[in-house]
C-alpha cells in the first residue's frame, strides 16, 4: 500500500519539479543576457539585466530586446528615431517609431557619455503600457517626457543600428512585469467528476473497514473465549476478549490498509501518460499543419484534452480569427464618388451561401437564371484585371477602377479633392518606408496593417511616401502639372495619434507653400461630428457609400482636412505646448481637451474601404461546428452592418435565419436606456417561445454599448436566457473587458463549457477566461498564443481539433476511468469478501507481490492503450457525421448512470470470481492425489481469473484494434503466467 503511494507522489513530485526547473532555466537565460552599460569615463563593458540598477546608461545593439525600461537618448540615426516591435507586450507584429529629445540627440558616442549627468523624476511603477508622465532635468532645464521616448522591457530594437537608453525601471518594477498575471489553473469537468467517485469509493472503503472492524470486535468478543488454541486467558490487548473495542479499533487499521486498493492511486499516473500521448498525437497531426506557415498545432497543455470533446459555446474573435488581418485596399469613396468596382470576398461568399440556402430549400429553380448572372458577374468583375492586364497582384492593393488607375484620375472633375485625398493617405500616419532594393519599391513597417494598405494605395495612385526624418515627411507626386514626379516635402508640425478612445488621428503639417494643414482619418462617426457646416458637402453621399462598404464586409475610415492661419496655429500651439509639458493625472485630459479645441470645423474629403478576407475554409468549419451542435458567438470590434455581412459569408448567419437586433440610442436617458433594451431582450424572448416552426433558428446581434447595460447584474441572465436560445450571436464594437466579461457569464451562466479562440493580445482575457483557451499564431504575435491552452495556425483547424481530438479523448478518457474504478472494485473486494470467510482476521488471499504488480504492471499497460489508440470511429467518419460530437457536451459516456453501471459490473465480477472459486475449492479435492487447495493456491487461482477477466473485459470495451493494444493484453496476461 505505502508503496504505490509513494511510487505516485514521487512521480506527481518529479513532475512537478521538472516543471519548475524548465522555468526555472528559461528565468536565468533571461536574468543572465549581457547588454553594454556605462562604467565611467565614457567606457561601456557588458553587465547581465540582473545587475541593471535604475540610473544606469545601456547601449543596445539592433535585434536586441531592451533588458529594463529605459528612457531613449540618442540612436544610429541623426534625428533620433528607432524602430521598436512590441509583440511580446501586445501582440502585434507592426514596428512602432520611439524619438529621442532634440536636447539628447548630440549623445551620439560612447565618449558623449563622459560627463553626462541628469535627474529624472517619473510616475510609480504601474502596468500601464501606454502612457508615462515625467520630466528630465538637464542642463539646468526641465524636459517633459512622453510615452514615445519610453522603451519598455522585452520589446525589440529592430531597423535601428543601436540606441542609447537610461534605466527608469528594473525587475518587477518594468511595465511588462507589472501586467504579468498568473495564468488560471484549469481542470476538466471529468477530473471535477473523478474528484466525487473517489469520495464515493473511499465511502465505500471506509463501510466496509467499518464492517471488518465490528465483526472482528465481535468474534474477539464472543468467539475468542472458545478458541483455547489462541490462549485466550493469555493473550495480547489487540485480541483480548475483554476489550473488543480496542480490538475493533486496531483492526480497522489493518482494514483500511488492506482494501485500499478500491482506491486507485494509480489512475493519476495512469491518466497522466495517456494524456501526455493524446497531446503528442494533436502536435503530429499532419491534417493541422499548416505548409504556409510551418506551423503544427500544439496543446499547451494536456489537462484539458477531454475537455475538447465536451465544448458547448464557442467564443471568437473575428479579425485574425475569422479574417487573415491583412489588409487590401478595396474601394474608397472620394467628394461624393464611388471608386472601386471589384467585388469583396464577404460579397461573393455571402452570395454563394445564399444560392446554397434557395437550393436546399427547393427554389433554386426560380432563381438560377438570376443567381448565376450575378456569380457571373461577380466573377468577371475579379478577373477582369487579370484577363485584360495579366498584371501580377499588388500586395495590400486589390483596388480596380480605370478611373483612378495610371493617372486616369486627373481627367475627373474634383481633381483638387481627389489630390487631397491621397495627400492625407500619404502623409498622415506613422508609418516608417524601406526600400527594396530588388524590386525599387518601397515597403512599409506600420502600425497597422489598415496604414501600410493606404500607403500602398496612394503610391499606386501616384503619391509615393518614400522617406521620413523626425520632423518632415517627403512624397514623391506624379501626374501633377507636367507629369513629372515631384519629391515634395510636408513639415510635420504636431501628431495627435490614434488611440481607442480618440478614434482618429491627427497630423498638422506646412506644405511647401507654406500652408499649414490639418490633416484627419478615424472612425466615420467620430469624423462626422466635427465637420464644418460648410464642410458636409458631400456627407450625404459619403454616408451612402460608407453604408454599402459596411454591407459588404470592409473597414471603412472617414477622411478631412482643415486650412490654418497662421496666428490661429501659433495660439493653439502654445496651448498644446503647454499641456504636453505639464505633470500630473490631468496630463491626458488636458491634452485631449486641446485636441478638440483643434479637431473642429473640418472638411469632409472621403472614405476609405479595405477588406480583411476570410481565412481559408471558415465557412465550411463554422457550417461542420454548428452541425455538431456548438453555439458559436462572435466577438467583434466591427460595427454592425460589418460584422452581420461577415456573418453571412462564413455561414455563421444563414438565409432564412431569423435575426434579433438589440440596439439602443445615446440620446435617451441611462434608465430609459436599459429599459428600452429590457423590452427588447423580452420581446426577443416571447419571439423565439412563441415560434411555431421546431426547425427554425435565430441570431442575436448586440452593439457594444447596448452589451455595456446588458452585462449589468440585473440585466444579464435575461440576456444571456436570450442569447442561448439562439444558434448564432454577434457581439459589435465590444472591447477586450467585454469579450472576458461575456465569456464569464457564459461559462457560469450557462454551467457548460466554453471555448474561446483569437490570435490578439486584446484577446487575452477572453481566452484565459474561457474554460479551453485556443491561440491562432496570426499577425498579431504570439500574445494569444502564450496565454493559451492549445493553439492552431488557422481557425478551419479547430473543427479537427473539436471534431476529432476532442470526441476521442473525451471517449478515451471517459472509458478509461470507468474501467480503472471496475477493476479496482473486482479485485478490492474480493479480499472482503475472503476476510468475512476468514473472521475478519486481516488475512490476504493474495500474496504480496501479486498486489504490489496487480496495477504497476499486470492490468496497467492494457488500460493506457485504451486510452491512446481508441477509435469508436475513424477521423472520416467524425468528420462526416458531426452529430457524433453531441456524445461529449451531454455526458454520455461518464454520466452517473454509466459510473454506477461500470461499478455495479465490478461489484458483479467480484462475486462471480469469488465464490465460483470458492464452491469448487472449498471441500473437493484438486488432485488425483486427493490434495485440497491452501490459502496460497486459492489466491493464485483467483488472482488468475481476476487478471484474465479483467484484460479480456478491456479487449471487449475496444472497437479499434491496432497491434501495439495486441501486444500489450496479450503480454499482461501472458506476463503473470510467466510470473
Amino acid at each position: 500500500m505505502i508503496a504505490p503511494l509513494a511510487f505516485v507522489v514521487g512521480l506527481s513530485m518529479a513532475k512537478e519539479g521538472l516543471e519548475d526547473w524548465r522555468r526555472f532555466m528559461q528565468d536565468m537565460n533571461v536574468n543572465s543576457r549581457k547588454v553594454k552599460f556605462h562604467k565611467e569615463g565614457g567606457v561601456f563593458e557588458f553587465k547581465q539585466w540582473q545587475q541593471i540598477e535604475v540610473g544606469d546608461v545601456v547601449r543596445v545593439e539592433k535585434d536586441e530586446f531592451f533588458p529594463a525600461d529605459l528612457l531613449l537618448l540618442s540612436s544610429s540615426y541623426e534625428d533620433g528615431i528607432c524602430y521598436v516591435e512590441t509583440m511580446n507586450l501586445d501582440g502585434e507584429t507592426n514596428l512602432k517609431v520611439k524619438r529621442a529629445m532634440d536636447v539628447t540627440l548630440s549623445l551620439e558616442e560612447d565618449e558623449d557619455f563622459k560627463n553626462f549627468t541628469g535627474l529624472i523624476k517619473c510616475e510609480d511603477p504601474n502596468p500601464s503600457l501606454y502612457t508615462f508622465v515625467g520630466n528630465l532635468e538637464y542642463d539646468r532645464q526641465t524636459y517633459s517626457l512622453e510615452p514615445a521616448q519610453v522603451l519598455l522591457r522585452d520589446s525589440k530594437l529592430r531597423n535601428t543600428g543601436f540606441v542609447y537608453g537610461v534605466v527608469i525601471f528594473t525587475g518587477f518594477d518594468t511595465k511588462v512585469m507589472q501586467n504579468s498575471t498568473k495564468s488560471p489553473s484549469k481542470r476538466s469537468r471529468i477530473e471535477k467528476k473523478m474528484d466525487y467517485i473517489i469520495y464515493v469509493l473511499f465511502s465505500l472503503l471506509l463501510v466496509i473497514s467499518l464492517i471488518s472492524s465490528l465483526g472482528f470486535a465481535l468474534k474477539t468478543k464472543f468467539h475468542m473465549p472458545n478458541w483455547w488454541y489462541m490462549r485466550p486467558d493469555d493473550t495480547e490487548q489487540f485480541y483480548n476478549p475483554k476489550e473488543p473495542f480496542i480490538s475493533g479499533l486496531s483492526h480497522l487499521v489493518t482494514a483500511l490498509i488492506l482494501y485500499g486498493y478500491l482506491i486507485p492511486i494509480s489512475l493519476y499516473v495512469s491518466i497522466e501518460v495517456v494524456k501526455v500521448l493524446q497531446a503528442t498525437f494533436i502536435n503530429q497531426d499532419l491534417q493541422m499543419y499548416d505548409d504556409d506557415t510551418g506551423i503544427p498545432a500544439q496543446a499547451r497543455t494536456s489537462n484539458l484534452n477531454e475537455e475538447l470533446g465536451q465544448v458547448d459555446t464557442i467564443l471568437s474573435d473575428k479579425t485574425g480569427t475569422l479574417t487573415c488581418n491583412q489588409m487590401d485596399f478595396l474601394k474608397c469613396s472620394i467628394a461624393g464618388t464611388a471608386y472601386g468596382v471589384r467585388a469583396s470576398e464577404v460579397e461573393r461568399a455571402a452570395a454563394q451561401q445564399m444560392a446554397n440556402d434557395l437550393e436546399q430549400d427547393g427554389r433554386q429553380s426560380s432563381v438560377s437564371s438570376k443567381r448565376s448572372k450575378q456569380d457571373i458577374e461577380l466573377e468577371t468583375v475579379v478577373t477582369s484585371k487579370d484577363g485584360k492586364d495579366n498584371k501580377p497582384p499588388i500586395k495590400f492593393f486589390s483596388f480596380e477602377d480605370d478611373r483612378m488607375t495610371e493617372g486616369n484620375w486627373t481627367k475627373e472633375p474634383n481633381v483638387d479633392m481627389i489630390i487631397l485625398f491621397c495627400r492625407i493617405l500619404a502623409v498622415c500616419h506613422t508609418a516608417i518606408p524601406e526600400l527594396n532594393e530588388e524590386t525599387g519599391t518601397y515597403t512599409y513597417e506600420a502600425e497597422s496593417p489598415d496604414e501600410g494598405a493606404f500607403l500602398v494605395a496612394a503610391r499606386e495612385f501616384g503619391f509615393e511616401f518614400f522617406k521620413r526624418t523626425q520632423t518632415s515627411v517627403f512624397v514623391r507626386e506624379r501626374y501633377i502639372g507636367s507629369g513629372q514626379t515631384t519629391e515634395r516635402e510636408y513639415k510635420i508640425l504636431n501628431l495627435l495619434e490614434f488611440t481607442s478612445k480618440r478614434k482618429r488621428m491627427t497630423v498638422i503639417v506646412r506644405d511647401e507653400e507654406g500652408q499649414i494643414i490639418l490633416m484627419c482619418k478615424g472612425a466615420d462617426s467620430i469624423i462626422f461630428d466635427r465637420l464644418a457646416k460648410k464642410g458636409k458637402t458631400y456627407l450625404e453621399d459619403t454616408t451612402k457609400h460608407l453604408n454599402i462598404y459596411g454591407e459588404a464586409g470592409l473597414r471603412t475610415l472617414a477622411l478631412a482636412y482643415r486650412k490654418l492661419e497662421e496666428s490661429e496655429y501659433s495660439a493653439w500651439n502654445n496651448e498644446f505646448q503647454k499641456a504636453k509639458t505639464s505633470i500630473g493625472a490631468d496630463r491626458d485630459t488636458n491634452l485631449e481637451k486641446v485636441a478638440e479645441m483643434m479637431e473642429k470645423e473640418l472638411t469632409l474629403v472621403g472614405a476609405t474601404a479595405v477588406e480583411d478576407k476570410l481565412q481559408k475554409g471558415v465557412p465550411q468549419c463554422i457550417d461542420k461546428l454548428a452541425q455538431a451542435g456548438l453555439k458559436i458567438w462572435v466577438l467583434t470590434g466591427d460595427k454592425m452592418e460589418t460584422a452581420i455581412n461577415i456573418g453571412f459569408a462564413c455561414s455563421l448567419l444563414r438565409e432564412g435565419m431569423k435575426q434579433i437586433c438589440i440596439t439602443t440610442l445615446d440620446s435617451e436617458s441611462k434608465e430609459a436606456i436599459k429599459e428600452n433594451i429590457l423590452t427588447q431582450v423580452n420581446n426577443g424572448s416571447q419571439m423565439i417561445k412563441l415560434e411555431k416552426d421546431p426547425y427554425a433558428a435565430f441570431a442575436l446581434i448586440i452593439d457594444g454599448k447596448t452589451l455595456a447595460y446588458a452585462l449589468e447584474e440585473d440585466m444579464k441572465f435575461l440576456f444571456l436566457g436570450l442569447a442561448v436560445d439562439c444558434a448564432s450571436v454577434i457581439c459589435c464594437r465590444v472591447s477586450p473587458k467585454q469579450k472576458a466579461l461575456v465569456t464569464r457569464l457564459v461559462k457560469e451562466g450557462t454551467g457548460k463549457v466554453t471555448l474561446g479562440i483569437g490570435d490578439g493580445a486584446n484577446d487575452v482575457g477572453m481566452i484565459q477566461e474561457a474554460d479551453i483557451g485556443v491561440g491562432i499564431s496570426g499577425v498579431e504575435g504570439m500574445q494569444a498564443v502564450m496565454a493559451s491552452d492549445f493553439s492552431v495556425s488557422q481557425f478551419r483547424f479547430l473543427e479537427r481539433l473539436l471534431v476529432v481530438h476532442g470526441h476521442w479523448c473525451y471517449k478515451r478518457i471517459a472509458q478509461m476511468v470507468c474501467y480503472f474504478f471496475y477493476k479496482n472494485i473486482a479485485f478490492g473486494l474480493t479480499l472482503f469478501y475472503f476476510e468475512a470467510f476468514t473472521g475478519f482476521s486481516g488475512q490476504s488471499v493474495y500474496d504480496d507481490w501479486y498486489m504490489i504488480l496487480f496495477n504497476v504492471v499486470l492490468t496497467s499497460l492494457p488500460v493506457i492503450s485504451l486510452g491512446v489508440f481508441e477509435q469508436d470511429v475513424s477521423s472520416d467518419v467524425c468528420l462526416e457525421f458531426p452529430t457524433l460530437y453531441q456524445q461529449g457536451p451531454r455526458n454520455l459516456f461518464f454520466d452517473w448512470y454509466r459510473i454506477l453501471g461500470w461499478m455495479g459490473n465490478g461489484l458483479y465480477s467480484s462475486l462471480v470470481i469469488f465464490f465460483l472459486n470458492i464452491v469448487i475449492f472449498y471441500d473437493q479435492a484438486y488432485r488425483a492425489e486427493g490434495q485440497t487447495t491452501d490459502m496460497s493456491i486459492l489466491g493464485t487461482i483467483m488472482f488468475t481469473c481476476i487478471i484474465c477477466a479483467l484484460n479480456f473485459q478491456v479487449s471487449l470495451i475496444m472497437t479499434h484494434y491496432t497491434w501495439m493494444q495486441h501486444v500489450l493484453i496479450w503480454f499482461s496476461i501472458v506476463a503473470w503466467f510467466i510470473f
